[in-house]
């Protein structure tokens, strides 16, 4: 993990509030399933709270201590339980299943071995209750956007946003993608009219393509249910920007 992207909780709660849309997608998938949700990378518990706030019994799992500080402030200003766990999604064992695992906001991404991708999604096997089901998100990559990753630093106008502190904050980005390992590894600029790059941290993503997806998620015992392309379950296509997953365990795989 980028250590240092996820060191103010708060700040990437303005770089990234959290879209109602995914927010809904998820709180629909722990409703569907019932009983108790376990996140794995649960950030500043943006999707979990309001989860847990629907009467879920809810754990969530982050490996940062400072977005772990803003996902229980969140909790407490919502005035709702959860359980938070500082641990890495690659090696959690919690000693029980739950019914819905949710990997958010592309934090599986974050994982760039394929060993430890398997080893996470082994994890998540393990926890899952009879009939469980994860759920994820991962961006759909885009070789048109890939092939453009060439170090140029870029402003990224989407992502612009107001601090209390600082005023307007905007974002630049440079980017480059390492074909071979599948990770594109960014430099983030942010900045205002009057501290330029007050803040510089790197931020490395992999790249998981749509036909690689199900051989991972088979490796670990787990296939895939449903793929939708959007937050409204629109069909995945080439086109779609993310591919969001329904799976569950394999059981020719369990039983074997």
């Amino acid at each position: 993990m980028d250590e240092p992207f996820y060191a103010d909780a708060a700040l990437y709660d303005r770089l990234f509030p959290g879209r109602e849309e995914s927010i809904g997608f998820y709180r629909a998938e722990a409703d569907r399933q019932g009983g108790s949700v376990l996140e794995l990378g649960a950030g500043t518990g943006q999707k979990l709270v309001p989860i847990a706030a629907d009467g879920h019994a809810a754990t969530g799992l982050e490996l940062s201590p400072a977005m772990l500080a803003g996902a229980r402030r969140r909790a407490a200003d919502a005035g709702v339980e959860v359980t938070w766990v500082e641990g890495d999604m690659r090696a959690v064992d919690l000693g029980r299943t739950f019914d819905l695992v949710v990997i958010a906001a592309n934090s599986l991404l974050h994982l760039h071995e394929v060993d430890d991708l398997v080893r996470c999604l082994r994890s998540v096997r393990r926890h899952l209750a009879p009939g469980g089901r994860l759920a994820l998100d991962v961006f759909n990559p885009s070789v048109h956007l890939l092939a453009r990753a060439d170090g140029v630093r870029r402003r990224r106008d989407a992502l612009t946003f107001t601090d209390p502190d600082r005023g307007v904050v905007h974002v630049d980005v440079a980017e480059t993608y390492d074909a071979a390992a599948q990770v594109t590894r960014g430099t983030w600029f942010l900045s205002t009219d009057v501290e330029p790059d007050f803040l510089v941290v790197p931020l490395e993503l992999r790249s998981v393509f749509p036909q690689e997806l199900p051989v991972l998620l088979a490796l670990a015992g787990l296939r895939l249910v449903d793929r939708f392309g959007d937050w409204s379950r629109g069909p995945f296509t080439a086109a779609s920007p993310i591919q969001l997953c329904v799976c569950e365990t394999d059981r020719a795989a369990a039983g074997g």
